[in-house]
């Protein structure tokens, strides 16, 4: 109801203009734009314990790239405008276990492959949301989605031990709602590593490995996840829906709308 309600006031708002002349050129953006700026999704603590990035990692993850992405972008450690936010458990017990794997820069043991293996985010059992990776930097986590995913890491070796504990649990509501509110990214395309390969933003290069992927967070127990993360609001502080990722066409010449909060689908 509420999405019906906002595009029959865009349409409105939007025939009325164009009526007022056949020169006038006006996007979405400019009528949103006189709305009030909704106040922002609260930033949760995160503690900053990045592991070493230097150069020649930096270096690596192009090569990695140009490897598995370079039919269709080119090669950069930057990652830019993530679309995806990807939910993984570690199988170690510790935080500290979890920093110790990432941390060197050695092939990874599964894939034998350089730059080592990382997450963006460990959220450890009490809660405590650690930050390894700035955001401007990818990370290998998902194949096929490291080009444009934010990866989560969750101390544990099951998604229910995660999902059943209260503190891991809410602080990672926390943490993705600020997330995807901060870089668009709907609720459906925030998703459990095994879910990977049905992503539209997945792409990889290598034959081998198109069907590669992970059994933590399946699709049933991320239905629970998005629901829960769907119940804790919207992109503004008090839940409600907040924005349009606006159309770029003018009144003139037709115009495109995406609704980037998901609602109505938890898939």
């Amino acid at each position: 109801m509420v999405r019906a309600v906002a595009v029959a006031a865009v349409m409105s708002g939007l025939l009325g203009i164009a009526a007022c002349g056949s020169g006038t050129t006006v996007t979405i953006t400019q009528i949103a734009a006189t709305a009030p700026e909704p106040a922002s999704v609260p930033k949760p603590h995160i503690i900053w314990d990045p592991i070493p990035f230097a150069p020649e990692r930096k270096a690596q993850m192009v090569a990695y790239v140009r490897r598995h992405y370079g039919s269709f972008m080119a090669p950069t450690y930057k990652l830019e405008h993530p679309h995806v936010i990807v939910i993984h458990y570690t199988e170690t017990p510790t935080f500290q276990a979890t920093y110790n794997t990432f941390a060197p820069d050695t092939p990874d043991p599964e894939l034998h492959e350089l730059p080592n293996t990382c997450a963006h985010f460990v959220i450890d059992k009490a809660g405590g949301i650690h930050q390894l990776v700035p955001l401007d930097i990818m990370c290998r986590h998902t194949v096929g989605l490291n080009w444009t995913a934010i990866g989560i890491e969750h101390v544990g070796y099951s998604d229910q031990e995660v999902l059943n504990d209260p503190a891991q649990i809410s602080a990672s509501l926390k943490l993705v709602r600020w997330l995807r509110c901060r870089y668009h990214v709907a609720i459906r395309n925030v998703i459990g590593h095994n879910e990977s390969l049905s992503s539209p933003y997945h792409h990889e290069d290598v034959p081998a490995l198109r069907t590669q992927t992970h059994s933590d967070f399946n699709h049933a127990d991320m239905q629970v996840y998005r629901s829960r993360l769907a119940a804790t609001g919207g992109c503004t502080s008090g839940g409600s829906p907040s924005s349009w990722s606006t159309g770029i066409p003018a009144v003139s010449g037709g115009f495109r709308r995406v609704w980037d909060e998901g609602y109505g689908s938890s898939s």
